[in-house]
C-alpha cells in the first residue's frame, strides 16, 4: 500500500512540475486545467496497469470511471479556455513565481488526496458488489450532470446575454456542474468503501471529503459567487434568483 501512495504523490508532483515549467515560462494559465486533469487519467492507468490482475472486472471499470470523468473535464476545459483566452482567476498570480508555484503544489497535493480511495483500493482489489454497483450508478449520475451544466454553461456564454446562467440545470442549482462532480467523487468512495476497512476507510474518505471541502470553501464555490455578487450584486433579479435557487443541491423555492 505504503509503495502505490508514494508512487501517486510521486505522479502527482512530476506532472505539476512538468507543466509548471511550461506555465511559469510563458506566463501562461492555458494548461493549469489541462494538467489537473490529466493527473487524474495518468494515476489512474497506472494503478490500473499495476493491479493484479490489470483486466479484473472492477479494476477496470474503477479506473475507467476515473479516465472518463478526468477525460471529459480536460476536454472541456480545453475547449474553453481556447476561447476565454487567459483565466482570470490568476490575474497577478501567473507573473509572479511564488504564488503561482503554490497553486500548482497545491493542485499535485489536492489530486493525490482525492485519489486515495482509488489508490488504497488498488493496493488490495475487491471483487464486484452491490457497493460497486450503487457508486458505478451514482458517479455515473454525476457525470451525466456535470457534462449537461458544463453544456449549458458554455452555450449560454457563447449568446449575447451577458447575465448569468439561469436556464436548465442552473434554474434550480446556481452551480450544478459542481453538483456533478461531487457525486462523481462520492460515488467513487462508495464503489470502494465496502472493500476498505478499518483505518483505510477512514483515510479513503479523505478523498471525497477533500474534493467537497475544496469546492465547498477554497476555490469553487466561495469564489464564483464572490465574482457573481460584483457583477450583479445590485441586479433585483440576481438576488431572486439567489433567494429561489439552491446553492449546489439542486431545489427551487
Amino acid at each position: 500500500m505504503d509503495s502505490l501512495l508514494t508512487l501517486s504523490l510521486v505522479i502527482c508532483l512530476a506532472i505539476q512540475a512538468v507543466f509548471f515549467a511550461f506555465a511559469a515560462s510563458f506566463k501562461t494559465d492555458k494548461v493549469t486545467d489541462l494538467s489537473y486533469s490529466l493527473t487524474f487519467v495518468t494515476v489512474a492507468v497506472t494503478l490500473w496497469l499495476r493491479s493484479t490482475p490489470p483486466f479484473g472486472l472492477p479494476a477496470l471499470i474503477l479506473a475507467g470511471m476515473v479516465i472518463a470523468w478526468g477525460a471529459r473535464l480536460a476536454g472541456y476545459l480545453f475547449v474553453r479556455i481556447l476561447h476565454m483566452r487567459r483565466d482570470a482567476r490568476f490575474d497577478g498570480i501567473r507573473e509572479h513565481f511564488w504564488p503561482f508555484f503554490k497553486f500548482w503544489l497545491f493542485q499535485g497535493l489536492a489530486v493525490w488526496l482525492i485519489m486515495l480511495p482509488v489508490t488504497l483500493w488498488f493496493s488490495a482489489p475487491g471483487p464486484w458488489s452491490l457497493f460497486s454497483a450503487a457508486g458505478v450508478l451514482v458517479w455515473a449520475a454525476g457525470l451525466v450532470i456535470e457534462t449537461v451544466a458544463d453544456a449549458q454553461k458554455f452555450a449560454h456564454k457563447r449568446t449575447r446575454d451577458a447575465r448569468w446562467t439561469s436556464t436548465g440545470l442552473w434554474s434550480v442549482s446556481r452551480h450544478p456542474n459542481y453538483f456533478g462532480e461531487l457525486l462523481c467523487w462520492w460515488g467513487v468512495f462508495l464503489f470502494v468503501s465496502g472493500d476498505l476497512a478499518g483505518a483505510n476507510w477512514w483515510i479513503g474518505l479523505t478523498g471525497p471529503l477533500a474534493i467537497t471541502g475544496v469546492i465547498l470553501f477554497l476555490t469553487g464555490v466561495p469564489q464564483l459567487e464572490a465574482s457573481a455578487e460584483a457583477k450583479w450584486g445590485s441586479d433585483p433579479a440576481y438576488q431572486r434568483y439567489k433567494a429561489t435557487t439552491g446553492l449546489v443541491i439542486p431545489w427551487r423555492r
